[in-house]
């Protein structure tokens, strides 16, 4: 179906990420968000991957499903922890064989307090995994960047040197998602000023209830800008007038962004469709119109 390389820098091209349903009642609540999701026409659709294989079958087989039907192009996530190299290398095969072309590299982390005894994997870090992609198949990588920089990094510079290398193996990165676009332009001129000017598309997740700060500041290993968290906090616990407030600055971020000249929009949509469509929406972007 394409590689998602040659779909950047369209016009206010948006992408999805969507993770797989694990019970007969959230896949319901999956397609019926997916139905909504992709009359934006999003450029791709990412799915999740848990470590340890705990979503390997299911990743794999929406994967599929997605690239039969023919609705999106799909991006498989991929992760380096608590596997060997040996079930990369085949679960890569089963993607090439299928027609899959374009994987996102991880090095993920293995799951804590897991039941399982999971090993840390053969693969330590993305640009392995990313590496090994190329050796199988003709993918389109992508490779996450990390606006407050790797939280196991010692510095925003160190960590801005490790993500010029991984580029230097991958074809394109996609932030975490991030509340302020001087962070998004400082990882875009800080690559530049390294040579690297392969595309960087901006995640989005906007704040959509009271609990959401606490649980982004952990996902992302840093505390979301205070700005931010007062602006939320002002809600109190109203979570209408916190989900306003969170699709207002998601907003306003997007526009910022755009105007900045960003080759994308990806949005880490929960599998919800609402937010992101109203946030589309504010940008001009509507269900079913042409694009």
């Amino acid at each position: 179906m394409g590689k998602i390389t040659d779909l950047l820098g369209r016009p206010l091209a948006i992408s999805i990420e969507l993770w797989p349903p694990r019970s007969p009642k959230a896949e319901e609540h999956l397609e019926a968000a997916l139905v909504e999701l992709l009359e934006l026409r999003p450029a791709f659709t990412s799915i999740t991957y848990g470590a340890g294989g705990s979503t390997r079958d299911r990743t794999h087989e929406l994967v599929v499903q997605l690239q039969a039907e023919g609705r999106t192009v799909p991006m498989a996530h991929l992760v380096c922890a608590a596997h060997t190299r040996a079930e990369l290398h085949d679960i890569l095969v089963r993607y090439r064989d299928a027609g899959i072309e374009n994987v996102l590299a991880l090095r993920g982390d293995v799951p804590l307090g897991s039941e399982e005894e999971l090993t840390p994997g053969e693969l330590t870090y993305a640009i392995e995994l990313a590496r090994l992609a190329k050796e199988v198949g003709d993918f389109c990588v992508a490779v996450a960047a990390h606006p407050g920089g790797h939280p196991d990094s010692a510095s925003l510079e160190e960590d801005l040197d490790h993500l010029a290398r991984k580029l230097g193996s991958a074809d394109f990165a996609i932030t975490q998602f991030l509340f302020r676009s001087d962070d998004y332009r400082r990882l875009r001129d800080g690559l530049a000023s390294r040579g690297v000017t392969k595309p960087l598309v901006p995640g989005i997740q906007p704040i959509t209830n009271p609990r959401s700060v606490a649980r982004m500041s952990e996902m992302s290993g840093h505390p979301v800008p205070p700005e931010v968290a007062d602006r939320v906090a002002a809600a109190g616990d109203d979570p209408a007038e916190v989900r306003k407030i969170g699709v207002e600055m998601a907003t306003s971020l997007c526009e910022e962004l755009v105007a900045d000249g960003v080759p994308g929009l990806h949005f880490y949509t929960m599998n919800q469709s609402a937010a992101t469509i109203e946030i589309c929406a504010n940008l001009g972007i509507r269900p079913g119109a042409p694009r």
